[in-house]
């Protein structure tokens, strides 16, 4: 958290001051000057357009008009009266105590509320009740740009009201505050706390070990929020053969997982559902520099298609290990190596992914206690079917490693785990009303775990600055122990309005 407090006020000082432009100081030192004349005298004309004094000057050859005429003497012709010789000059340039801020802001306020529609006797029967507003800064000096994002909230769901960053409670959440540099052009880097991506999956992720925030995905926050915040450098290098991108967190971003204080989940340690009854107690890594995590990614576009290659080296983002002693939940040591392609097949977008997980603290798999190593592949294809109406469909693998040891280590009581999970998405897209009106339904479907998960949604924009929203978020599943199945008592739907602005200086 401190490391983004850092941040803070080298952002201010650089949005109110912002480092001088490279200028000339005497060119700035001095604008135009005018010369006042008198009020009650009328300004002589220039010479040469003064009225004749006779009419018969009329008949005469009209004279050359002053400055045209061969020169008597060596003297420089006189300028109008009321202006300076500096005029002659290239016009100068703006103050530089020009007050205006080179910033561009923007932001919004909501209002979003939501309800289960089935009774859950570990949660609230109101799942989402908030008021939001966000501003956001952003701007360019010189060599050096910035970014502010934050979240100002009124969330009268949960009961702790205090501000924690890393979960994102409390009035206040700091989404971004970097700064981005460049010190060469080959290079960029970015400082702060900001919110990183990359991979091909559409709410599937294999190499994309950045924290998500699982709640506000199953509760219905809009879907910029499955993406938390993170604490790195970024660093980014380009040449004409290979990009590099390297991030460095110097202390370890969990995911903001389920833990029961909004969504009831199947809690092995118990053995049956729990929510706010049971609330997870973990024990996150967080010693600065000791518990860091490294994330890398080479890629490069050849012939319009993206190819790229990645390396983590970190912890499960979300628990994936129980301490039996102390009765937390713990995040083991994780390595992930993997690769992606992402370009045009026939008519739409094809991607592969894949990604090996290295649970290093459980790599023979007998640790019922950690999760087993895993290989995890993802195909997906987007198409327009027709015009404003685009589908998309993904096939997901999880497969784990040594999964006769893992049944064989099991403690009574803890369901089985299949050795092989299968999902299939389906996102459908329409768009009316001069694509102002939008209908969409993301399915995920597990025909191995027997459950599935629904995410339908009406987004309408009814001018430039409002709009409104409804979804809602069903889940179905035969044993209650599954992924989706266990949510099944958080059905529930939402609905929205929120007001957007954008200015710029």
């Amino acid at each position: 958290m401190w490391f983004s407090l850092f941040i803070l006020p080298f952002l201010v000082l650089l949005v109110l001051f912002g480092p001088p432009d490279r200028v000339n100081a005497e060119e700035r030192a001095e604008p135009l000057i005018i010369s006042k004349s008198s009020e009650e005298e009328e300004p002589n004309l220039p010479p040469g357009l003064e009225q004749s004094p006779t009419p018969e000057k009329e008949m005469e050859e009209p004279p050359i008009p002053l400055g045209l005429e061969t020169p008597e003497s060596d003297e420089e012709p006189e300028l109008p009266e009321g202006i300076k010789e500096e005029s002659s000059q290239e016009p100068a340039q703006e103050p530089f105590y020009d007050s205006r801020f080179p910033i561009k802001l923007s932001g919004f306020l909501e209002s979003r509320f939501g309800a289960r529609s089935q009774n859950d006797p570990f949660e609230r029967d109101i799942s989402l009740g908030e008021i939001r507003s966000q501003i956001e800064f952003e701007g360019q000096r010189s060599w050096v740009g910035y970014s502010l994002t934050t979240d100002f909230l009124f969330d009268p769901v949960l009961d702790r009201h205090d501000v924690r960053l890393e979960e994102g409670t409390g009035a206040i959440d700091l989404r971004e505050a970097n700064i981005v540099v460049t010190p060469m052009e080959f290079v960029d880097l970015k400082l702060g706390r900001q919110v990183l991506t990359w991979g091909t999956g559409d709410f599937i992720f294999i190499n994309d070990l950045f924290p998500k925030d699982w709640n506000s995905f199953f509760i219905g926050r809009d879907d910029e929020y499955l993406k938390a915040p993170s604490d790195a450098l970024k660093a980014s290098l380009f040449s004409p053969v290979v990009n590099l991108d390297v991030i460095f967190t110097p202390r370890f971003d969990a995911d903001r997982f389920i833990d029961g204080r909004r969504i009831s989940f199947f809690n092995d340690q118990f053995g049956r559902r729990t929510g706010r009854d049971a609330i997870v107690d973990d024990d996150t890594p967080d010693d600065w520099f000791d518990d860091n995590e490294i994330a890398l990614r080479v890629f490069r576009n050849v012939r319009g298609y993206e190819i790229a290659a990645y390396g983590y080296w970190g912890f499960w983002k979300s628990p994936g290990g129980f301490n039996p002693s102390t009765g937390k939940a713990t995040f083991p040591d994780l390595s992930v190596y993997g690769a992606s392609f992402r370009g045009v097949v026939f008519k739409g977008i094809g991607n592969v992914e894949f990604g090996f997980n290295d649970s290093e603290d459980d790599r023979s798999g007998k640790d019922p206690f950690v999760k087993n190593s895993e290989f995890r592949l993802l195909l997906g294809y987007e198409q327009e079917l027709a015009v404003d109406f685009k589908a998309g469909v993904q096939y997901y693998l999880e497969h784990m490693f040594d999964h006769d040891e893992f049944q064989s280590f099991l403690p009574p009581g803890i369901p089985e785990t299949n050795e092989n999970r299968h999902v299939i998405t389906l996102r459908l897209t329409k768009l009316l009303l001069n694509q102002n009106l939008e209908l969409s339904a993301f399915s995920f479907y597990s025909p191995s775990d027997n459950d599935a998960y629904l995410r339908p949604k009406v987004h309408y924009k009814a001018t430039d600055n409002w709009a409104v929203q409804m979804g809602g978020n069903v889940f179905f599943g035969s044993d209650d122990h599954t992924f989706f199945a266990q949510f099944e008592r958080n059905t529930n739907i939402y609905f929205s309005v929120r007001y957007s602005f954008r200015t710029s200086s």
